[in-house]
């Protein structure tokens, strides 16, 4: 199996016309004709999960977040980004890297999000049809769903504001989505799930009366993985597809 086939394919599952501007997608390091037997899939492409493909024999990394994001004009062994790039090389794996394309797409890291914690979706959360929109079929006491959130998304804490609200109708968005908070608000949401949540955005959820809950970037994002996993393993039944057992949620808290 080329990396150029699996790649091929996760374009059609998220196609790299759907990116924002800003975003570097695709396959980014690797020959596209380089024979793949096994895959490697995280959320990132950190040192520990490039050791990790290195030591299970893995040709390619699928990773969420791109292993190269903006421009660099050298690629250096004492520099943290250029010190995975020559890892990367040495070792001949290569990376495909889906992000924004994948945040927005059909079924992928919103979609997987809401998924996991259970409620259906009735459409996108903001105009550029990134982040969820969905309602349960029955109120939710707020402190019912904050359990269910941090065990749906395997999270090790949770930072919220309780608007006093119970939660029915919901917004979503995986990663950094506090500046949405208005699209939610806007929509009729009583809740929103996001993470990278700013002090302001607290204040803005307190002023509004809607209940928001920051899960931590990695928990958010990290449940399209194991979809990923599927999809490949469906479409490349030959192909020794792996979830990375090193990358896992870094923040911790202290209470």
């Amino acid at each position: 199996m080329k990396a150029k086939c699996i790649y091929k394919f996760l374009n059609e599952l998220a196609p790299i016309e759907l990116k924002m501007d800003f975003d570097n997608v695709g396959l980014l390091v690797g020959d596209p004709n380089a024979e793949v037997k096994s895959c490697l899939v995280a959320l990132d492409i950190t040192d520990a999960v490039i050791d990790e493909a290195a030591h299970k024999g893995a040709q390619l990394i699928v990773s969420h977040h791109p292993v190269i994001f903006e421009a660099m004009k050298s690629v250096l062994p004492d520099d943290e980004q250029g010190r995975k790039l020559i890892k990367l090389i040495k070792n001949d794996i290569a990376a495909v890297c889906m992000h924004t394309n994948l945040d927005i797409a059909e079924g992928g890291v919103n979609d997987a999000l809401m998924a996991a914690l259970g409620c259906p979706v009735s459409a996108a959360l903001d105009p550029d049809g990134c982040g969820r929109v969905g309602e349960y079929p029955q109120q939710i006491e707020m402190n019912d769903f904050l359990e269910l959130c941090k065990t749906a998304l395997n999270a090790n804490g949770l930072r919220y504001h309780d608007a006093g609200r119970s939660v029915k109708r919901i917004a979503v968005m995986g990663g950094s989505g506090g500046g949405s908070l208005h699209c939610a608000f806007e929509l009729g949401c009583d809740t929103y799930v996001t993470a990278d949540v700013k002090y302001n955005h607290f204040l803005s959820a307190a002023e509004l009366g809607i209940n928001l809950i920051d899960a931590d970037h990695f928990c958010t994002e990290n449940v399209i993985v194991p979809v990923l996993e599927d999809k490949l393993k469906a479409k490349f039944p030959e192909l020794n597809v792996m979830i990375s057992e090193r990358h896992c949620q870094t923040a911790k808290f202290f209470v």
